[in-house]
């Protein structure tokens, strides 16, 4: 990370540098200097939660994206299809002042029917119901397909869920306060965050009346099928908290 902002401060290249995201600590001081110089470098952490699997807890990150979203001048992007990640990287290349992180799954990922490059704002709507949703979901990276599923629940039961992909905060509150309301109204007070990370920094979306689906603790070694049923990261397990 170090030798990636020389790169950058040299000028004639453009660099990114990478890792496993758990071990994004060992780059944050460096990734604090790319903020504070204005250095645009990429950083681009794959492995990006539970679903590491058998490696184990030692290797799956939980705080490491609120410690990276809490940094000033800092995009955090955690794509949740391939769509979004072209979003990510545009962003990052374009980026002149800001270094930007892609958070991406070790896992496969489906293609997200709505995922556009709306992404490029931070949030946005991927799947909608008609008028004015009773209960929105938000979600980033793998968990967008799981809040998607869950939104097909709640559908055939009657209810009326919009499902927001949330793969930059940061980004995301760059925005107009008129783009951010009509993407979160303020009126829908019933908000589920989903994201197998910890909860820190999903508040200010979800709310007092609002949940979490995320970790509460150190992941677990195992196939990572097995602990996303186990951490509870599944459709239904959503769609129940949604209820």
């Amino acid at each position: 990370a170090a030798i990636g902002n020389g790169i950058m401060l040299h000028g004639g290249l453009r660099a990114y540098v990478s890792t496993f995201f758990v071990f994004s600590d060992y780059c944050k001081p460096m990734a604090r200097l790319s903020a504070l110089m204005g250095v645009p470098l990429t950083y681009v952490f794959t492995h990006d939660s539970i679903g590491v699997g058998e490696d184990g807890p030692t290797h799956e990150p939980i705080e490491q994206m609120a410690a990276l979203r809490a940094m000033p001048n800092f995009h955090v992007f955690r794509p949740c299809d391939a769509t979004e990640t072209e979003a990510a990287w545009y962003s990052a290349v374009t980026s002149e002042h800001t270094p930007t992180a892609l958070v991406l799954t070790r896992q496969n990922l489906e293609p997200m029917a709505g995922s556009s490059r709306e992404a490029l704002k931070g949030g946005y709507i991927i799947d909608d119901c008609e008028g004015t949703p009773e209960l929105i979901l938000i979600a980033s990276g793998s968990e967008v397909a799981l809040a998607v599923h869950a939104k097909e629940t709640l559908a055939a039961e009657g209810q009326k869920v919009r499902v927001v992909s949330m793969p930059c905060m940061d980004l995301f509150e760059e925005q107009s306060a008129e783009y951010k309301e009509s993407v979160l109204p303020k009126e829908v007070r019933k908000r589920v965050a989903v994201e197998a990370l910890s909860d820190f920094g999903w508040g200010k979306y979800v709310g007092l009346d609002g949940a979490c689906v995320t970790m509460t603790g150190f992941g677990a070694s195992g196939p990572a099928a097995q602990l996303f049923e186990h951490f509870g990261f599944t459709a239904e397990h959503v769609a129940d908290v949604a209820r």
